[in-house]
């Protein structure tokens, strides 16, 4: 709200430096900053008030080294996230932005969900915590909203500029352009990028084109929701490679939202999507701000409350960005942790069925799990999967250039 208060004293009192709220990058740099003041700030006194009220973890005995350790570590530490996300963007963006609007109700919504799965596990010693088929349920109304939103809202549209825009002398040309409603998307490395949706869903007629679309935004929200649901398992390895989707991603933001410098790196310049820069330094913050109190030995765990939410707002952000595509990319340690899982349940299944005894493809899965059962340090394991992050960002970035 600060980001109206000072464009309205800008506007009618001329106030100086009340101006340099229109700076997406000054408000991004606040945000970030006041993001981690929350978390670490007052994540000591979260933990506490967490810890009082006997929030702790339940541990399935899995046989991994210093499992034990964690039993009774302060969990629902999503919370801090949610807060550190959701306060800095209601002060610093655009709040009537549709995708600012978007984010914030899935932070909130798949924070809710996994709220009430933490809730169950510690206050109604459910080690299953919430049924899995509520939590789709929870995943697929998200999907829906967001799905009709872009489909059908208004003010989701694609600038398409109809000659070149150039600088001569320091001056930016005017260039004649259009908005265009259409379902675009951007295929990585490939010259010619651009990829219509309706087009292709359009041959099952245009009646099905909105259900389809829809549907691929439920199945992109759930999968994203559900990697990073499981890429939470040891302590700092969830959240650090979040921050590092969440740089990248603020990254493409900028460059989408920018004429210049979208028509300049042949990147789909969509209008008023520089507001989530603010969103993604925001985010970027709660991640980097609750490593503080979550890297080894954690003192405390995000739970559902963050997992879930954080693979959604990831899976939100690349489809407002058009980079849903490049998913695989942005977030290859999801990925590869979900993959583990799919390909350890489905040979064990098959080996099971053929030879009467189920055979694994990896010690344990998910595939931090495999590592652990190597006995390999638990930071060691959280590090390397950063640097493999920070490997597919820069991929994901290398995309912008190579095609």
């Amino acid at each position: 709200m600060l980001y109206h208060l000072f464009e309205y004293i800008d506007r009618v009192f001329d106030l100086p430096g009340a101006g340099v709220f229109r700076y997406i990058s000054f408000r991004a740099g606040m945000a970030a900053l006041f993001s981690l003041i929350i978390t670490i700030t007052f994540g000591k006194s979260i933990i506490n008030w967490i810890r009082k009220k006997q929030i702790g973890e339940t541990v399935r005995e899995l046989g991994l080294q210093g499992q034990l350790e964690k039993k009774g570590t302060p969990t629902m530490g999503g919370l801090m996230i949610m807060a550190a996300i959701v306060i800095p963007t209601f002060l610093f963006a655009d709040v009537y932005n549709i995708y600012i609007i978007l984010l914030l109700a899935t932070t909130l919504w798949l924070g809710g969900i996994g709220f009430l799965d933490d809730f169950i596990k510690v206050f109604r010693k459910n080690k299953e915590g919430l049924a899995g088929k509520f939590k789709i349920v929870g995943q697929v109304v998200i999907g829906i909203v967001v799905g009709t939103t872009l489909y059908f809202h208004e003010d989701v549209v694609v600038r398409e500029f109809q000659t070149p825009v150039s600088v001569e002398e320091g001056v930016i040309e005017t260039t004649p352009f259009r908005d265009a409603k259409s379902l675009k998307t951007t295929i990585p490395f490939v010259k010619n990028n651009e990829l219509r949706y309706d087009v292709i869903f359009g041959f099952f007629g245009d009646f099905l084109t909105p259900i389809l679309f829809i549907g691929l935004v439920i199945f992109i929200v759930t999968g994203v929701s559900n990697g990073a649901n499981i890429t939470d398992g040891i302590d700092g390895l969830a959240a650090g490679t979040s921050a590092i989707i969440g740089l990248t991603i603020a990254i493409y933001a900028y460059i989408s939202g920018n004429a210049i410098f979208s028509q300049y790196l042949n990147v789909m310049f969509i209008p008023n999507s520089g507001e989530l820069v603010i969103f993604c330094a925001a985010f970027v913050g709660a991640c980097v701000g609750f490593l503080w109190y979550n890297a080894y030995p954690a003192q405390v765990f995000m739970g559902d409350t963050g997992s879930l939410m954080i693979g959604g707002v990831i899976a939100v952000l690349s489809l407002t960005l058009r980079k849903e595509l490049l998913l695989p990319l942005l977030c290859g340690v999801f990925v590869i942790e979900l993959l583990s899982v799919i390909f350890q349940v489905s040979y064990f299944k098959y080996t099971k069925r053929k030879y009467g005894e189920g055979r694994r493809i990896f010690l344990m899965s998910p595939l931090h799990h495999h590592y652990q059962k190597k006995n390999i340090p638990e930071a060691k394991i959280t590090v390397r999967f950063w640097i493999v992050g920070i490997l597919f960002a820069i991929l994901a970035l290398a995309t912008l250039k190579l095609r």
